[in-house]
């Protein structure tokens, strides 16, 4: 079997095709599979990582703040669908998967006119434009969060969650003292408004007697040290014992297993792996993504009681205070950790690359 798998831009397209990816040479150790992604962007350096031969395309996103500039961007769709067409002609796949993005766009149309069945992965709660025009050309839509029949046809959408990182599962807990543990994630990039937040609520969270790790991205990582380095004396003191400030975290196993409460953005990803391992948190969505899709997904989870929402321009104010009434209330703990876990999709990835063989083997 052949599978042609295409999107990117961000990690939270790249992760998911790749688990797909995985699962399916698992499943098929004979599988063929050829990744197609947008030149330029993070796919066409982190696909060949995983393993993976990957094609470039030269295709952008629209310019919806000046439309003017788009003709050029339309003369590159162009040029892009003609060249899926010559590599579907080569390639032969039985079958296509699109994850979202600006490739898959054109990948997974091109395929779909083509006589290529496809199948789509929808990670947020609010589905992506890409996949909104691709929905009546998918023979499945493999879908994240209930109630999406407001944009698919009910009768192709299944409920497989999105992949994770299955080591998550692995960690372990280091903490051994009593103290409360709270972890703050901004993703690689990090999180302005989340660090703001935190910077000017370090006397709060040292007088609480909790243990902080924050993870404040590469690109504030420096300043922020900078900053602390200036804060009072009563900071200061003995920081090394309650407060972790770091770039990026690469343990990340342990450091959810240590952590009573997470404060993190509301990425479909992010959000996959607090629920797989049941994790009380604090949702800040980004208001700098398309269609909101942030505050879409947190709220698929306080709906359930299974998150608290902090909107981003109420973070500077309400973040930290809203943080340390949470992690000394265990009974609202341990209901979040309850219904957080309740939506959680485990082996999302195998789902979604059995849907995908079943569909070749048709």
């Amino acid at each position: 079997m052949k599978y042609l798998i295409s999107g990117g831009g961000t990690g939270g397209h790249i992760f998911p095709a790749v688990s797909i990816a995985n699962a399916l040479k698992e499943l098929d150790p004979e599988a063929e599979i050829l990744f197609i992604g947008a030149l330029g962007r993070m796919e066409m350096e982190r696909v060949p990582q995983a393993g993976y031969k990957i094609i470039g395309l030269p295709v952008r996103g629209f310019n919806r703040a000046q439309p003017w500039k788009n003709v050029s961007v339309l003369i590159d769709l162009a040029k892009s669908i003609h060249q899926v067409k010559k590599i579907i002609r080569d390639f032969q796949p039985n079958v296509g998967v699109g994850v979202g993005g600006y490739a898959s766009g054109a990948a997974m149309w091109a395929a779909a006119n083509m006589g290529i069945p496809i199948l789509l992965q929808e990670q947020n709660g609010f589905a992506g434009v890409t996949n909104k025009i691709l929905k009546d050309k998918a023979t499945k839509i493999c879908v994240a969060y209930e109630g999406m029949e407001r944009f698919f046809p009910a009768d192709k959408i299944i409920l497989t969650g999105n992949p994770v990182r299955q080591n998550l599962l692995q960690g372990r807990k280091s903490i051994i003292d009593n103290r409360k543990s709270l972890l703050i994630i901004g993703g690689s990039l990090g999180a302005r408004t989340i660090n703001e937040a935190v910077l000017a609520g370090l006397p709060q969270l040292k007088a609480a007697g909790i243990h902080v790790v924050w993870q404040t991205g590469k690109t504030y990582y420096d300043k922020i040290q900078s900053s602390i380095n200036r804060t009072s004396s009563i900071v200061q003191s003995s920081i090394e014992e309650w407060l972790e400030v770091q770039p990026f975290l690469g343990d990340m196993p342990d450091r959810y297993a240590n952590a009573d409460l997470v404060i993190s953005r509301a990425g479909a990803s992010s959000i996959s792996e607090l629920c797989l391992l049941g994790k009380p948190a604090i949702l800040v969505p980004s208001p700098n993504v398309a269609e909101d899709h942030q505050t879409h997904n947190a709220m698929a989870l306080v709906n359930k009681e299974a998150a608290v929402l902090v909107r981003d321009a109420e973070a500077a104010e309400m973040l930290i205070p809203t943080a340390l009434k949470l992690i000394q209330n265990d009974k609202q703990l341990t209901l979040l950790h309850t219904n957080i876990l309740r939506l959680a999709q485990p082996d999302s990835a195998r789902r979604i690359a059995e849907e995908v063989i079943k569909i070749a083997k048709k």
